[in-house]
C-alpha cells in the first residue's frame, strides 16, 4: 500500500505523484505542477457505459448538464478509500445544507477497480453507505481499464506476502466536471499536510463545491 506510483504526466501537462491505495499529498501535488484546484483545459474523461449499483446500464452521457463528482475506488480497500468517501460524502451533504440549488446539480459517482469483486450487488451495499445519491458503477475488467486509461487513473493489483488475497493500489483521484463533462477540479480530500491547515476536511470537500458549482 505504501508502493509508489510516478504518472509523468496528465495529458493536459499536469503531474501528479501517487502512492498504494493513497495519494501525494497537496503539497506534493503543487510541486509536481497541479494548480490546487483548477484542471481547466486537462484532458481528463469521456464517454463510456458501465454497469450500475442496480444492474443497469450506465453511459457517461447519462449525466449531461449535471456536475459529476467521480471517485475511483474499490470496496475491498482497508484504509483509504472509506475515509475519502466519507469526507466527500460528509462534504457533499455540508454543501447541501448550504446551497440545495446548486447540489441538487451535482451527481457523485463511484467507479470501482476491482471489477472482479466488486458486482453491482457488492457496490450497492458500499455506496448505501456513504450517501443516497452515490452512483456506483463496475463492469468487465477491459471496461474498467478503459476508462481508467480515459480517467488517467492508475491502479494496480498487490498481494501482500503470505496472503491469498490482494489488495489493488491506485491513484487517488475525486474528480469534479462540469455539466458538459469537462474536468473543473481536484475534490481536496489528502490528510493535511499541516497540523493547522485541514485540507482533507468535510469543510475543503464543501467548499470546493461551493466555489465551482454555479
Amino acid at each position: 500500500m505504501k508502493k509508489t506510483i510516478a504518472i509523468a504526466s496528465l495529458l493536459g501537462g499536469l503531474m501528479v505523484a501517487l502512492a498504494g491505495c493513497g495519494g501525494a499529498p497537496a503539497g506534493q501535488q503543487e510541486k509536481a505542477g497541479v494548480e490546487k484546484g483548477n484542471l481547466a483545459g486537462a484532458r481528463i474523461g469521456g464517454p463510456f457505459t458501465l454497469t450500475d449499483q442496480d444492474g443497469a446500464k450506465r453511459s457517461w452521457s447519462d449525466f449531461k448538464g449535471r456536475y459529476r463528482l467521480v471517485y475511483f475506488g474499490y470496496s475491498y480497500c482497508p484504509d483509504v478509500c472509506p475515509v475519502d468517501l466519507q469526507r466527500i460524502a460528509q462534504g457533499f451533504r455540508q454543501f447541501e445544507k448550504q446551497a440545495p440549488d446548486r447540489a441538487a446539480k451535482v451527481q457523485p459517482i463511484f467507479i470501482t477497480l476491482d471489477p472482479e469483486r466488486d458486482t453491482p450487488e457488492v457496490v450497492k451495499n458500499y455506496v448505501s453507505a456513504f450517501h443516497p445519491k452515490l452512483i456506483g458503477l463496475t463492469g468487465t475488467p477491459e471496461e474498467i481499464a478503459a476508462v481508467a486509461k480515459q480517467f488517467v487513473v492508475v491502479y494496480m493489483k498487490e498481494r501482500p506476502q503470505g496472503s491469498t488475497d490482494y489488495l489493488v493500489s491506485h491513484s487517488r483521484t475525486p474528480y469534479l466536471f462540469d455539466p458538459d463533462g469537462a474536468p473543473i477540479a481536484l475534490i481536496p480530500v489528502d490528510d493535511p499536510v499541516t497540523p493547522d491547515v485541514d485540507e482533507g476536511s468535510a469543510e475543503e470537500v464543501a467548499k470546493t463545491l461551493d466555489r465551482w458549482v454555479k
